[in-house]
C-alpha cells in the first residue's frame, strides 16, 4: 500500500443507491455524511465515466467482479481518476449487492497525513524485500526509492566515504569535518534540478554549525523548518543557485545510520511547503526505519569490503604477464567459479627459460575462497624458484609436492597440477602430472589427441613417483593445458567434456591450430559462462613453433685444454654472421671460461651451443651432474689457475646479465646469457 494512495469503500444496492460508506468516502465524497447515505453511486462519477459506470452496475447485477478506472467528483469539487472495482455480495443485508473500493491519489496537503498508512508502507510492505541485496549502491537506490514517496517527497542518503572509498580515505577532512559521500537521491516531482544540485556520487563536508554536521556528531535526529532565507543561505554557500528554489520552505528531517555504536551517515527527507511538515510522529516512524536500514548498510558494506579484499588478493596472485620465446604464442583465461564465489584456487604460469624453452603450468587448489587463493599464492611463488633452478617437470613436482605436505601439517589441503618444459631449438615437449588432467595436444593438420602423461598423485599426498615423458612436437601445434571445471559439472561427465573440448580445438569442431588463440579460448568457454554451479576454471594456450635453424648452433669439442682457443674462434665467425660482433669479446672470454672448466672438472667430450634469441645464450653441456661452485677470493687455492678453484665463475657473473645449471638426460649444461645491444 502506497501513502500516496487513499482508500474509500462504499457499498451500495443493485440500483446503485449507497448504504454504507467509511470514513475516507465521507470526507472525500461529501461535505456532509448525512447528505453521502442514499444518494446515487453515479453522482460520484464525471459525466458517467463515458459509459463506465454502465458496466460496473451490470457487473452487479450479474454477480461479477469487475474494475474500472473512472473520475470521481471529490466534495471540495476537484476530479480525481479513480480505479473503482466492484465486488458483489451476498448474505447478511438483503439490499446490499455490491462493495465498491475506491482508489485516489490523496491530496498534496494530506498525502502524509495517516502516521499508521506510512508505517505500513516504509517498514512492512517495501523494505523487507530488498534486505537481501548485497550490492552497497543498489541497496542505496532501493532505500530511497522507499522513502520517496512514502515518506518525503524528495531525499538523499549519505555515508562516510571512509566507509565506501576502496582505498579507506581518512574519515574527516583536513579541517575535521566529515567526508560524506552520496549514494542516492530520490525525488517525486519529475524536475531535474535534483540531480543536478544533488549529484549521486559527490564527495563533500558540511560547514560546522549545521544541521548535518549536529546529526553526524549527536547520533541524533534533526529536524529544520528552512525559510526562504534559509534556503537562500545554503545555495550561496555551495554555490548553487537552483538549491534556493528546491528547498525554500521545505520541512527537512535528517535520520542518523547508526552501527556498532558509530554514526555511519545519514537520510535527509524533505517535504516540500505543500505537505504536512514533520513531527514527532514522523521522527518516530524515520528512526525505526533507518535502524533497520543500517542493519542492511551495514552487511552490505562487509560484504564488499571482503569481496573488495578476497579479488584483490586474487587478481595480485595471478600473473599479469607471461613470457615465452618469441617463437611460442601464449593465450590466457580465467573464470571464477560463480558471481558469489570469485576467488578460487586455480592457477596459470608462463615462464621464459634461458635457450629458448619455456615453462607451462596450470594448477588446482582444491577448495574456494581465500584459503584457496592463499595456498595457489604460495605455489606460484614456489614455482617460480623451481623455473629458475631449471628443475625437470618431474623433480619440480616432486619439490611443489614436499611443499603441500609441510603446508598440510597444520591444515591439510592438496592441489593438482601439470608442468611442461617446451624446448623451442629441439622441438620436444617434456611434461609431468600430479592428479591432474592431460594435456590436449592440437596439430597444425587438425587432429587433437590428449598426451599419456603418467598421472601421479596430487600434491600434498606424496604417495608415488612422479614420472615425466617427453614429445616431439611438431611446428605450429598447440598445447592446452586446463583445469577440471572447463570439462566437468554437476550436469556432465567428465568423459563428455574432454571429448568437446577436443572436438572444440580439433578440425571436427571450430577449433582448428591455425585460428587465433583469443577465438579458440571462447569457443572452449562458450556454454560455460552460463553455468552458475561451476568449480573454477584457468586455461593456458600455447602454439608451439621452433626458433629457426639459423639462429642456433652447436659444436662438439674433444676434452682437450687447447679447444678453447678453437671454441672462442666458432663463437666470433658466428657472431660475425649474425651481425652481433660487438658481442665478441665478451661472449669469447665466456666461451672460454665454461669450456675449460667443463674440460678439468667434467672430462669427456662436450658440447658447445650459442642461442639467438631476444638474448644471446651460451650454453656447455658435459657428462657430469656435479654443479659449478663459486669460491672466494680468500679461499685456500690449490690449483694454479681461476679456472681450477672455481673463481672463474666470478668473471661469468660479471660479464653475463645471468647464468645457471641446469641437469639434463646426459649431465648439465653450464649456460650464460649476454643482451643483445
Amino acid at each position: 500500500m502506497e501513502s500516496s494512495t487513499r482508500i474509500l469503500i462504499v457499498g451500495m444496492d443493485a440500483s446503485g443507491k449507497i448504504l454504507q460508506f467509511d470514513r475516507n468516502a465521507a470526507a472525500v465524497l461529501a461535505t456532509n455524511r448525512d447528505d453521502l447515505c442514499g444518494a446515487p453511486f453515479g453522482d460520484m462519477i464525471v459525466g458517467g465515466g463515458d459509459g463506465g459506470l454502465d458496466g460496473l452496475l451490470a457487473a452487479v447485477a450479474a454477480g461479477r467482479e469487475t474494475s474500472a478506472m473512472l473520475p470521481i467528483q471529490a466534495a471540495e469539487g476537484t476530479t480525481h481518476d479513480a480505479v473503482i472495482t466492484v465486488h458483489p455480495m451476498s448474505g447478511g443485508d438483503p439490499d446490499l449487492s455490491a462493495l465498491a473500493v475506491i482508489r485516489v491519489p490523496v491530496p498534496l496537503p494530506d498525502r502524509f497525513l495517516d502516521p499508521a498508512v506510512i508505517r505500513r508502507a516504509l517498514l512492512d510492505d517495501s523494505l523487507p524485500r530488498i534486505g537481501a541485496t548485497l550490492d552497497l549502491d543498489q541497496l542505496a537506490r532501493g532505500l530511497m526509492d522507499i522513502v520517496v514517496p512514502h515518506f518525503c517527497n524528495a531525499g538523499g542518503l549519505l555515508l562516510l566515504e571512509s566507509l565506501v572509498a576502496a582505498d579507506e580515505p581518512p574519515a574527516q577532512s583536513p579541517d575535521g569535518s566529515h567526508l560524506l559521500r552520496r549514494m542516492a537521491v530520490s525525488f517525486d516531482d519529475a524536475d531535474q534540478a535534483w540531480d543536478a544540485a544533488f549529484p549521486t556520487g559527490e564527495v563533500l563536508s558540511y560547514p560546522a554549525g549545521t544541521p548535518y554536521v549536529q546529526c553526524m556528531d549527536t547520533g541524533r535526529p534533526v529536524l529544520a523548518r528552512l525559510a526562504e532565507e534559509g534556503a537562500a543561505r545554503i545555495a550561496e554557500a555551495w554555490h548553487r543557485p537552483p538549491v534556493a528554489e528546491l528547498l525554500k520552505g521545505a520541512s527537512m528531517l535528517l535520520l542518523p545510520i547508526i552501527a556498532d555504536g558509530g554514526t555511519l551517515g545519514f537520510f535527509v527527507c524533505t517535504r516540500s511547503a505543500a505537505h504536512r511538515p514533520f513531527d514527532a510522529y514522523d521522527i518516530d516512524i524515520g528512526m525505526e526505519f533507518a535502524s533497520r536500514a543500517a542493519r542492511f548498510i551495514e552487511s552490505a558494506r562487509r560484504y564488499g569490503r571482503e569481496r573488495a579484499t578476497a579479488l584483490t588478493l586474487q587478481r595480485s596472485l595471478l600473473p599479469t604477464d607471461l613470457s615465452a620465446p618469441a617463437t611460442v604464442e601464449v593465450h590466457h583465461r580465467y573464470l571464477p567459479g560463480g558471481r558469489m564465489i570469485e576467488v578460487g584456487g586455480d592457477w596459470y604460469e608462463s615462464i621464459a627459460l634461458p635457450g629458448a624453452r619455456v615453462v607451462l603450468v596450470v594448477g588446482d587448489v582444491a577448495g574456494h575462497g581465500v584459503r584457496a587463493a592463499v595456498t595457489m599464492g604460495r605455489l606460484r611463488t614456489a614455482i617460480h624458484t623451481l623455473a629458475g633452478l631449471d628443475l625437470p617437470p618431474a623433480e619440480a613436482l616432486e619439490r611443489l609436492d614436499l611443499l603441500m605436505r609441510t603446508l598440510g601439517e597444520r591444515e591439510p589441503h592438496f592441489a593438482t597440477c601439470t608442468y611442461a618444459v617446451y624446448d623451442a631449438v629441439s622441438g620436444r615437449c617434456e611434461a609431468a602430472s600430479a592428479g591432474h588432467l592431460p594435456p590436449l595436444m592440437v596439430l597444425p593438420c587438425g587432429d587433437a589427441m590428449y598426451l599419456d602423461v603418467p598421472p601421479a598423485p596430487p600434491l600434498g599426498v606424496g604417495e608415488g613417483p612422479v614420472v615425466s615423458r617427453e614429445f616431439p612436437v611438431e611446428d605450429g601445434s598447440l598445447l592446452v593445458l586446463y583445469t577440471d571445471g572447463l570439462v566437468e559439472n554437476r550436469s556432465r561427465d567428465i568423459d563428455d567434456g574432454l571429448a568437446r573440448l577436443r572436438r572444440t580445438f580439433g578440425s571436427g569442431g571450430s577449433g582448428g591450430a591455425a585460428r587465433p588463440l583469443s577465438e579458440l579460448c571462447q569457443a572452449a568457454l562458450d556454454g560455460v559462462y552460463d553455468d552458475q554451479h561451476r568449480d573454477d576454471i584457468a586455461m593456458l594456450v600455447a602454439r608451439l613453433c621452433r626458433i629457426p635453424a639459423d639462429d642456433h648452433v652447436a659444436w662438439e669439442l674433444p676434452a682437450d685444454p687447447a679447444v678453447a682457443r678453437r671454441a672462442r674462434g666458432l663463437i666470433r665467425d658466428r657472431l660475425d654472421h649474425w651481425g652481433l660482433s660487438e658481442l665478441s669479446d665478451s661472449a669469447e672470454l665466456l666461451a672460454s671460461e665454461l669450456v675449460t672448466n667443463a674440460i678439468r672438472h667434467a672430462g669427456g667430450r662436450l658440447t658447445l651451443r650459442l642461442v639467438r634469441e631476444e638474448g644471446l645464450v651460451l650454453e656447455v653441456f658435459d657428462g657430469t651432474d656435479g654443479r659449478p661452485r663459486i669460491r672466494r677470493c680468500e679461499d685456500d687455492l690449490t690449483g694454479p689457475g681461476l679456472c681450477e678453484s672455481g673463481r672463474g665463475l666470478h668473471v661469468v657473473g660479471r660479464l653475463a646479465r645471468r647464468w645457471g645449471v641446469r641437469r639434463t638426460a646426459g649431465g648439465k649444461a653450464v649456460w650464460c646469457e649476454l643482451e643483445r645491444l
